[in-house]
Order: structure tokens, then sequence, then C-alpha cells
């Protein structure tokens, strides 16, 4: 999920799933996934025209394409942004890589300068300006758009965390200043890390054309037509058309700053999990994201099987987070016995083929903040009966356990869960939803429990530990002094050594109180059929350089 829900969502996220391979439609206008009835077009094969197409099978459903609306879940962040680039990208190897900027800078950690890439044009062959940057964060932080994932409250001139937006109607903020064409200042409220203002900020403001869409107002903005088919853009892709639960469909932009993209035509088709080894074997499906799509492991083995496909797992980063709800689970004793009565090893060896690792709280080892002395609370059934009965648990409660409906893995595992639940005294009742139901509902408190795959970016996991730790409005609607200090002080610690340390702190608190925890944490197949090249197939960096992917001749 990234980075914040709130952001969010490296919110890394969830996979929920929709449809299948041939439901995408049943004509050329539907996407150009298919030229008729059960024929499929996308493949890595050059169509008849002589286009080169690419499928992307994914098992996220789209929230939406306009910017300003949705929320930073991996689909949504990425439908839009290759058409509108970021200022910075993680690549790989967890190196932020310039985008639409060239650099970012800071000597105080309150004044950040962003300078532009001198070369960065819009696809009409208008410069990409430090004016445009501006626009963009005003209309993010309007409060006609209301948009308060991205949580812009931290910049000068911006309200609060319960008003996280400027005044209606505001062509500047203090916390934005554009210092020429090319160069624009941010100006926080409080110190924050390089790292922090560049993985939530420079990574997921998606800079707009102010020259196209400052003719309109908020309230338009909010429902405009020209985000489902934009004719300016600074990215390698224009969306064609789409629908959120079954393509999104792509068409090269032949004007790209940083060169014409050599695949004419992207097609992103989200799928039922248990499609995508079929897709792979047929062709239909060219690449699978470790990060967007749950294989399930049943399919692992074929998949490294497959004669056309190069295989590869990405880093132990994708965590599958529960989060409890703390204002309903009030007693920290019942949530730690939740912990102890669940086996996760064995969970990680029957359903992942052990391809993943156990910790309790946010932190895995691809990180450098990973504490190894933080052992993961072991299998326990009778500690947690011991702490049932100190809480006083009688086991007339049901609690509500929401799970996304597109990762069939977790579904399984949550089975088992409750099994092991219910052998202790604890009675739980799973509901499974696709993944946009799901984030409504962790926007309430109408949950006991809910699961979701969320990364946490392994260089920053600030944000998202401070939003998810937030006290009421949160997920888990806890909040601690003692944590909030620790994550307050990674903004101003001097040493990654010493930034562990303060992370320590938090997961620590995390097996004491036990908010959330982690069922498991995924290292994830992904997949690409070997006729494509220039493909980096890997948790970070995707899309950085997807104009360079092309057809082995």
């Amino acid at each position: 999920m990234k980075k914040f829900i709130s952001k969010a969502i490296s919110l890394a996220l969830a996979s929920a799933m929709m449809f299948s391979l041939t439901g995408c439609g049943s004509s050329t206008e539907q996407g150009n996934v298919q030229t008729e009835e059960g024929s499929s077009e996308g493949s890595t094969t050059q169509a008849a025209s002589g286009e080169k197409i690419v499928n992307i099978g994914i098992t996220d459903a789209l929230g939406g394409v306009n910017p300003l609306m949705m929320d930073q879940t991996n689909i949504n962040k990425y439908a839009a942004g290759l058409q509108f680039l970021p200022l910075m990208e993680l690549d790989k190897d967890l190196n932020f890589q310039p985008m639409l900027a060239d650099s970012v800078t800071t000597e105080d950690n309150i004044n950040f300068v962003v300078h532009l890439d001198e070369n960065a044009t819009w696809s009409d062959g208008t410069p990409v300006t430090a004016q445009d940057v501006e626009f963009t964060f005003l209309r993010l932080a309007s409060p006609v758009i209301a948009n308060s994932t991205m949580m812009l409250y931290r910049f000068e001139g911006v309200g609060d965390a319960d008003y996280p937006f400027v005044e209606e109607g505001a062509t500047s903020v203090e916390g934005v200043t554009v210092i020429d064409d090319k160069t624009v200042q941010f100006t926080t409220k409080e110190p924050i890390a390089l790292t922090t203002f560049q993985s939530t900020y420079a990574c997921y403001i998606l800079t707009l054309p102010k020259h196209v869409l400052e003719q309109y107002s908020d309230e338009e903005l909010m429902t405009l037509d020209w985000f489902n088919h934009p004719d300016v853009v600074s990215g390698p892709y224009m969306l064609q058309e789409y629908d959120a639960n079954h393509y999104i469909s792509y068409a090269a932009n032949e004007n790209y700053w940083k060169g014409a993209p050599k695949i004419d035509k992207l097609n992103i088709k989200i799928v039922d999990s248990s499609q995508v080894y079929a897709g792979l074997q047929s062709g239909e499906i060219d690449v699978t994201l470790p990060s967007m799509t749950a294989i399930p492991q049943e399919d692992y083995e074929n998949i490294e099987a497959l004669e056309n496909i190069d295989v590869v797992y990405g880093a132990p980063v994708t965590n599958q987070s529960v989060f409890i709800q703390t204002a309903n689970v009030t007693d920290a004793r019942v949530r730690q016995a939740l912990l102890y009565a669940i086996d996760r090893n064995q969970i990680l060896e029957q359903l992942m083929k052990g391809h993943g690792e156990v910790v309790d709280g946010f932190l895995s080892s691809a990180g450098p903040f990973y504490d190894e002395s933080i052992t993961a609370t072991p299998y326990d059934p009778e500690k947690a009966k011991e702490l049932l009965a100190e809480a006083g648990w009688d086991g007339s409660q049901t609690l509500r356990f929401y799970v996304n409906s597109g990762d069939g893995t977790f579904v399984k595992a949550a089975q088992v869960m409750v099994a092991q639940w219910a052998a202790v005294g604890i009675n739980v009742e799973v509901q499974t939803v696709d993944l946009a139901a799901l984030m409504t509902l962790a926007g309430t408190t109408d949950y006991d429990m809910f699961a979701v795959q969320y990364t946490y970016v392994p260089l920053d996991p600030y944000p998202d530990m401070g939003w998810l730790l937030g006290g009421e409005g949160s997920w888990t609607g806890y909040s601690n002094d003692e944590v909030n200090e620790a994550l307050a002080a990674t903004q101003t610690s001097g040493s990654v050594e010493e930034s562990k340390g303060y992370y320590a702190v938090v997961d620590k608190k995390m097996q004491e109180d036990v908010p959330m925890f982690s069922a498991y944490i995924i290292s994830a197949q992904g997949a690409v059929n070997k006729r494509l090249t220039g493909v980096n197939v890997d948790v970070y960096g995707f899309f950085n350089n997807i104009h360079e992917w092309d057809i082995a001749q």
C-alpha cells in the first residue's frame, strides 16, 4: 500500500482483483485488449498494424485516474504517474532517481529546494515549470477538492491534521515559493528528513499542466472528464480509456521529453489472481509486479517452469499487515493473545513456500532500520489463553475481521488464523471484500481487524508509521507518547544507527500493545516474458524507464 492511504499507500498495497483475462471487452473500442470475442490482441507480438503492445497483469482494482481526487495506493499512483511524472522516484536499489526534477536539496531539513529538469516539457511542447508545481500543490491542498491523503499540513500556510487545507481560493501559500521557472522551494513547519520529503512528497506529487487546467474551478476539476483522456502530459503514456475493474489502456506519448516509448500501446489488465499463470503461459500477460500482482503460492513453481518467462522474487518489503481497531478491542492483553495464538511460521511455509519472513511490527530485513535483536512473538497458545483469562475474556464476543478478496493466499491464511484463534477461545468472523471497499471501511471504526498488503518504504517508514499510529481516525486508533517521541526523533537523527534505535522503540511497543502485527512479510514473485527487453521487475523502479522497454526481434 503506500504510502499513506493517507498518502499513502509506498500504501506498496494490497491486491484486489476483479475480473477475467477475457473480461476486458469484446471489441477494439475496449482498450485494445481484444479484437473480437475471445481473442487477445495484447501479447508481445506485434499487432497486424505493426504496433508493439504490452500487457501488464495486476490484481489490484483501480480507484481513480484524477491525481487530485485519488488516494495513493500503488495502482492509482502508477496509473496516473505514467502520464504525470512525480518529481522523484525510488529505483530497485532504493536510491531516489530524478523524474520531473533533477535534484532535491536541503540545508536545514525545513527548506527543500526542488530543481526541475531543464529539458522537461509537456507533450504540447510547453516547458514544465515551477508554476505548474505550485498550481498542483494548491489544488491538492484546496478545501473544495478536500483530498486529505497527502498530509500537506506539514507545510507552512496549510492547516493542521484535522483541516489539512489552505484558504479557499488561495493563489499562493507560504510553504511553496517559486524561485524561478525551474526552481521551487517547499518550507515545512518542523524539520523532516530529506528522505521523508522525497518519499512522501517528491514521489507522490504528480505535477499537472497549469496552462491547461487553470481555466477550471476547483469544483470542476473534481469531476473533469479531461482526466479520463488527457491530451497534455509529462509522462511516457497517455490514457485512452479504462474500466476500473477490468483494464487501463494507454497510447505512447510520442513527444515524451525523455524519448518516445518503443512500446506503442500499453494495457494494464486487472485480473483474478487465479488467472495469472494461464495469462503468462499463453502470452496474454507479459509482465507481473511483485507489489501489485497477488500470485497464488501454488502457482509459483508452475510459473518458474514456464520456458517463456523469467521469474524474479522481490525483497521482503510487502507486509501482510493486520490492523486492530483499538477503540473496539480495547484490552492490550486480548490483542497480545491474538498474536500468540497464531503460528505464522507454519503459514509462511505452507502457504508462501517460505518466500518471506515473520516479524511483529513494521520493519523487514530489507531496510536499514531493521533490528534483528527484536525477535518475533512465538506461537504459544497456552500463553494466549493465560492472557485472555487475565483480561476476563469470556468468549462471547465475535471479532469482525475484514480481508481483501483479491489476495487469495491471505484469504486462506485468514481461515487458518481463525481456526487457531478459535482453539484458544477467540471467535473471529472473516468477511472478504474488494480493495476499494476495504479502503472505505478503513476510514471508519466499523471493524475489529482488517488485513491488507502494505509496503512500508524501507528508507523511510516514518510517514506510514506516524499516521497509522496517529490516534483517533487512524486505522488503529492507537496513540502513545513514547512512540510519538521516537518517531519525531527520527526526523532530526544524525545517523542510520541512531534512527534504528528510535524505530526499535516503536517496534517493541508494537509487541507490547499490538495495535497491529505482521502476519508475514512477502518476498513476492514477479515475472516478465523473455521477449521483452529493458524491463526491471522489482518492487521499486518498475516504471522508471518504461519508455526504454522493447520487444526483442
